[in-house]
């Protein structure tokens, strides 16, 4: 089977985001995404080239770090 074919067959996989989709997502400026990554903390990103890239289990894993339990 040739790569093309192989990826979109694989239709349970998601994109990976880029700063700007991710940016929107959290309502948090993009500059903010590349201070967090150059400081080792956020959500945890990948290169892709030069490009950052996150994949979105990992942004909600974060998320889900970042929730304050209220409760205690």
């Amino acid at each position: 089977m040739p790569p093309a074919a192989r990826i979109s067959a694989d239709t349970n996989r998601r994109s990976l985001a880029t700063p700007e989709e991710l940016s929107a997502y959290l309502g948090i400026p993009i500059g903010t995404l590349y201070s967090w990554n150059h400081r080792g903390i956020g959500p945890k990103a990948t290169k892709v080239g030069r490009h950052l890239r996150y994949r979105w289990q990992e942004v909600d894993a974060w998320l889900d770090t970042q929730t304050a339990d209220r409760a205690a």
